[in-house]
């Protein structure tokens, strides 16, 4: 995902909530100071009930009706002593009051200041009142908002992220399909040219080799084309597989580098698509000879894991710093002066999405060596 698109949607998702925040807390100040004064009015008229004349019905009516008009505001009267003399619009209170009580005048005296009820020159009563309903939700309503926000933000960021690898694996299943039809008609030509040599008095030891380098080149545009689309995979024996690969990386490497299968079992047979699972071996033997300068030992170890094959390539090469274990699957990544990256990036993606693997860094040390390990069911 473009960079800059998404510092543009997280700071308006910044300005949404900051704005959001800012008129929530102006609109919940407002609406705190309008309870307040409603709640006042009712300890008014509380302190006037208390002495109105019964036959003054004008005034009894009133005074009646502002009582009667608190139907969401949590009130408590309490005496000076604490005891509870009174409630309104308070639900489910339990048998024992006495705790329940004092719980909920020590919430309210926290959310809001008592209001004084003068009853008389000797007695004062104390108005407990919490918030309404209303006001606490539209408290909780930035944070709502705020998560809203985030869940949308996680979705854009997956929709951008998911549409650029399939992007990329359009452009890479292009090039790809594109390079093995490119391919394809020079090689027909060298296989045409290479029966017409058949005829001629060559030297039967110079055509072998044309005619292994015109397989190879058959292989890799095999190769190519197979990414893209699901590959058929046959039952094969893991060493066998293993030990063709070598054969054919130690005819182009130094004789310096040592190759070396270890396996428990010489019979493990699992699913793969041999010029593909290859095609891995190649790549990770490739970079581990760049590792080793030419020299060194490259071991593959085969053993089984319950229902999983695991082989572990070990080299004895300069190892890589733990930060880039991830970092060298990646396409483009690359610590080499020549080389597009891509060695790695392609034997990852032929292990987990054609053989449904593993493929990562088990350990490496600097100066030491790495081990990648490799693990297929």
């Amino acid at each position: 995902m473009n960079g800059k698109i998404r510092y543009l949607m997280l700071l308006a998702a910044a300005l949404i909530v900051s704005a959001s925040l800012l008129f929530t807390n102006r609109l919940t100040s407002k609406l705190a100071d309008e309870e307040r004064k409603k709640m006042e009015l009712w300890t008014e008229a509380m302190q006037r009930f208390s002495v109105v004349d019964f036959n003054d019905t004008v005034n009894f009516e009133l005074i009646w009706k502002i009582i009667e008009s608190n139907t969401i505001i949590p009130v408590i009267i309490a005496d000076e002593a604490g005891n509870v003399i009174n409630t309104v619009n308070i639900s489910d209170i339990p048998h024992n009051t006495t705790h329940f009580y004092a719980k909920k005048i020590a919430s309210f005296k926290n959310q809001n200041t008592p209001i004084e009820l003068k009853i008389s020159d000797f007695e004062i009563q104390y108005i407990y009142y919490d918030n309404s309903l209303l006001l606490k939700q539209l408290g909780y309503f930035p944070y709502v908002q705020l998560s809203i926000i985030a869940i949308f933000l996680v979705i854009c960021f997956w929709a951008f992220a998911a549409d650029k690898k399939s992007e990329q694996n359009r452009v890479w299943v292009g090039l790809s399909k594109e390079t093995a039809h490119q391919l394809g008609t020079p090689i027909s030509s060298l296989l045409a040219w290479e029966e017409i040599l058949k005829s001629q008095s060559i030297d039967k030891e110079l055509l072998t080799e044309m005619s292994k380098d015109i397989r190879r080149l058959s292989t890799i545009a095999e190769r190519f084309s197979k990414v893209g689309s699901q590959p058929v995979l046959t039952e094969e024996n893991i060493a066998a597989v293993l030990e063709n690969a070598i054969v054919y990386m130690k005819k182009r490497t130094s004789q310096k580098v040592d190759y070396k299968i270890i396996s428990e079992n010489l019979d493990i047979k699992i699913h793969i698509n041999v010029p593909l699972f290859e095609w891995v071996i190649e790549n990770i033997s490739k970079n581990a000879v760049d590792a080793m300068e030419g020299s060194g030992k490259l071991t593959f170890e085969v053993s089984q894991n319950g229902k999983n094959v695991i082989i572990d390539v070990s080299d004895t090469g300069k190892g890589i710093d733990r930060k880039h274990f991830k970092d060298v699957f990646k396409p483009g990544f690359t610590t080499k002066k020549r080389g597009w990256g891509l060695g790695l990036s392609l034997a990852r993606r032929i292990i987990e999405e054609y053989h449904k693997g593993k493929i990562f860094i088990k350990n490496s040390e600097i100066g030491k060596g790495t081990i990648f390990r490799i693990v297929l069911k």
